[in-house]
């Protein structure tokens, strides 16, 4: 019968016979038939039916029971002061190991921490010049953000004008805005009824409405700020000694702080804090994801200093991640920039942690098989770290017989080039390196390089904006750009765009070995390239090499051959280096080099390390293969001699674990025989 049709009083008693079900499953067998969001789901129902007719509450249901419980229009700003990120704690253990490292750098014995939620929503830097906002930009990358100030204006809890006279004469705040649950709610119920697409969740929402840009349309969404820190100070001001106390003197100028900020003592104190809000986060009235502990001392955050990415005096402690069960409609292929074959799950859409999932990632083939995941089965999907959706497993009690395996494509679903198994690993990888659009801005930038084609100029920014035009598809079309073309293109002058086709233009004269490298072949060096050049000595007779005749040659193994093999295989790869040479891409013929048969060196295995202070790296290396010795980046059971410089690391450290001779550069030289002056 439907429940629709049922009296309240059946209703009920249907509802309490299901939760006792599950719960039995749950508790009892430990094998539950559905997911933990839609057991909530059902109780929810139960307990508002029990509300609305308290007549129906019995002592035996189950809520009786104790215990079962950077876009256009938007101006770049570089920070005055850096915008870092926080390194991430995922366990109580990842937390004792963050206070270990501090207490093994300061003299205390005990830490005072300053915590606060994590807000889920937007950083913001706020700058005030005598009391007054000047200017607001967000995080971006930590180094240059964007400017909002016209949108940040619109936000009610941010003060155009300090409160009081004490402030100082620069003052940059920073702060999240975000916008609350119940805002949110109303928006996604405007944007439905106007027919336009509703956000999928508040943080989406915020960030989508503080880059408006039209600050009217920010106006009406009814954004919220809450301040967290600070950035540029002027020394006008004296800092207080701890943490706490800034934030209160931000709050008596008129910016807002969280009400659920607190000041705990010790590993048991942020344990503490932790359980409470993570029992408190469903009933505050915005999202978040964690909580953020910094050190309360000021004077320890000079000590204590920063890493590459992040304050050492500070961490957010990530809330765990939250699961759902899904249907697995399908399992599609990404094509990354590298090449690889990722599988995504395409899922029945679901809400995980406030955010509304269809697609998640399946890792590789590997991965799919582990997890024995199949196409039309329930699955597991997880919010990683409240981030990354993933597939955790299939929901083995819930398979219907109508399942089907899936295969990887043996042709790339961008190209239609082969589709190969890296050796050893996990990864598939589509061939069509050269032709394929999904790899095409990475192939560009390799064959560009300085090692490659040189081509000065031609940056990431400007490659970008070919590939997007179309104009460039594959290298070969970099020669038969023009002047009008690069000329018309942002921030691009007629002289600047002169110099691009120049250097393009005197590109075309190479080597065969720089050609080789260019083409991006998958583990072919630069190293690599220089020998296959030597050994085949025209373009012709390596691309139509079989495995054995490249595996004569040194430094290139079965995985290697198999690999050049398999690229000069793809017509579209061939149709590309012919495009090339018509272009009037050319070489002279290697030259072979002379070798010295009596030097110490000859047929030698040599690795370079650490700073020479007499030759360069480049002169060492040419006089070494000069002296027919093979050099080599890495260290290994082959290598003869390891040449070892000022500062030298692991590859000496290596060297001497395995007994390797180690030569000083003075020692170098004077076998072969070279003058150290």
């Amino acid at each position: 019968m439907n429940p629709q049709q049922l009296s309240v009083e059946q209703r009920v008693s249907q509802l309490r016979e299901e939760i006792a079900k599950h719960n039995y499953a749950y508790y009892v067998l430990d094998n539950p038939v559905i997911s933990d969001a839609q057991y909530d789901a059902l109780y929810r129902q139960l307990l508002a039916l029990e509300k609305a007719h308290p007549e129906c509450v019995t002592p035996d249901s189950p809520t009786q029971r104790v215990g079962d419980q950077i876009q256009a229009g938007f101006q770049s700003v570089t920070h005055a002061v850096p915008m870092f990120s926080l390194e991430n704690a995922f366990s109580h253990e990842d937390l004792q190991n963050f206070e270990t490292r501090i207490l093994e750098r300061v003299t205390v014995k005990t830490i005072d921490y300053a915590a606060e939620p994590k807000m889920d929503g937007l950083a913001i830097n706020l700058r005030y010049e005598n009391g007054v906002l000047k200017q607001a930009t967000t995080r971006g990358d930590g180094t240059t953000g964007e400017e909002v100030t016209h949108n940040v204006r619109t936000i009610q809890s941010i003060p155009l004008k300090l409160l009081g006279k004490d402030w100082p004469q620069i003052l940059e705040v920073r702060g999240e805005v975000f916008m609350s649950k119940k805002t949110f709610e109303q928006l996604n119920q405007n944007q439905l009824a106007k027919g336009d697409k509703v956000f999928a969740n508040p943080r989406n929402a915020a960030a989508g409405t503080l880059r408006q840009l039209d600050p009217k349309i920010t106006a009406q969404r009814h954004l919220s700020f809450y301040v967290y820190g600070w950035g540029q100070i002027s020394d006008d001001w004296a800092l207080p000694e701890h943490y706490d106390q800034v934030i209160a003197h931000l709050k008596e100028w008129g910016l807002p702080t969280n009400p659920e900020a607190q000041v705990v003592t010790g590993q048991a104190g942020m344990q503490a804090y932790y359980d409470t809000l993570l029992q408190k986060r469903s009933e505050l009235p915005y999202e978040i994801d964690g909580i953020v502990y910094k050190v309360n001392r000021i004077a320890l955050h000079r000590q204590l200093g920063f890493t590459s990415k992040f304050p050492r005096w500070a961490i957010a402690r990530k809330f765990p991640a939250e699961e759902v069960w899904t249907e697995l409609l399908d399992i599609d292929i990404q094509v990354g920039r590298t090449g690889a074959l990722t599988p995504v799950a395409r899922l029945q859409p679901v809400a995980v942690g406030g955010v509304v999932v269809s697609n998640a990632t399946l890792h590789n083939m590997d991965e799919i098989r582990r997890k024995d995941v199949q196409i039309g089965d329930t699955v597991i999907v997880r919010r990683a770290g409240d981030v990354i959706p993933e597939v955790v497993g299939p929901v083995l009690s819930r398979r219907p017989g109508s399942t089907r395996l899936f295969t990887m494509p043996t042709h790339c679903p961008e190209c239609g080039s082969e589709v190969i198994k890296e050796h050893d690993k996990a990864v598939y990888r589509c061939s069509g390196g050269l032709f394929c659009p999904a790899q095409r801005k990475r192939a560009l930038q390799h064959f560009v390089s300085r090692k490659a084609f040189d081509i000065q100029g031609l940056g990431d920014k400007l490659i970008d904006q070919l590939a997007e035009r179309d104009w460039v598809k594959h290298p070969d079309d970099l020669f038969h750009l023009t002047l009008q073309q690069l000329a018309g293109l942002e921030r691009m002058a007629e002289k600047s765009a002169q110099n691009v086709i120049d250097a393009i233009e005197a590109a075309k004269q190479t080597t065969l070995a720089r050609f080789i490298f260019a083409l991006g072949i998958p583990e072919v060096g630069e190293v690599t390239a220089k020998q296959l050049a030597q050994h085949f000595r025209e373009l012709d007779a390596l691309m139509q090499a079989d495995s054995e005749q490249l595996m004569a040659v040194p430094d290139v193994g079965e995985v290697v051959a198999e690999n050049i093999v398999t690229f000069f295989k793809q017509p579209h790869n061939e149709e590309v280096i012919r495009g090339l040479l018509e272009a009037g891409v050319h070489w002279p013929p290697p030259q072979v080099q002379a070798v010295d048969e009596d030097s110490p060196f000859a047929g030698k295995v040599v690795v370079l390390t650490g700073t020479l202070q007499q030759r360069d790296r480049n002169e060492a290396k040419a006089l070494l293969e000069a002296a027919g010795a093979k050099v080599t980046g890495s260290v290994s059971a082959k290598t003869d001699y390891v040449i070892a410089g000022e500062k030298a690391g692991s590859k000496l450290t290596k060297a001497e674990s395995l007994g390797i001779p180690v030569l000083s550069e003075q020692q170098w030289l004077e076998m072969m025989g070279e003058n150290n002056g």
